[in-house]
């Protein structure tokens, strides 16, 4: 793999990408203003009624599909979905983050994983 071209895919993915040096080494902060995609299938979670819950919008999160506050650092920009369950339910949530009815899965992850197949068959052909 190119690393190179992964590092420039990177910073042109961050709206604002910030240097630090440290005495032995250069780390760079990116905020990102789009979501990334936390996984190409969505996730089957069971809900509790009226319980609140905060939906990951922006992909960062460690404990997907679910918010633990990373988008505070990497994306601030993109704020969690919160939702409260009518009922005990099991529910199809969104990994792709591309949904258009957030946070359930609206089959977006499709169009994302097609995206994917089209880039790896243009680099074949390079």
């Amino acid at each position: 793999m190119n690393t190179g071209l992964f590092v420039g895919a990177a910073r042109r993915a961050c709206a604002q990408t910030f240097r630090r040096t440290l005495p032995s080494f250069t780390v760079q902060y990116c905020q990102s203003t789009q979501p990334v995609p936390a996984a190409r299938l969505p996730y089957r979670i069971k809900v509790s009624a009226g319980k609140r819950y905060a939906w990951c919008a922006c992909g960062h999160s460690k404990k997907q599909p679910f918010c633990d506050g990373t988008h505070r650092s990497k994306a601030p920009g993109i704020s969690p979905v919160f939702f409260t369950p009518e009922k005990d339910k099991a529910f199809m949530l969104c990994a792709c983050k591309q949904t258009k009815n957030a946070p359930y899965c609206d089959g977006s992850h499709f169009k994302v994983i097609f995206q994917d197949v089209v880039k790896s068959v243009k680099g074949i052909f390079k």
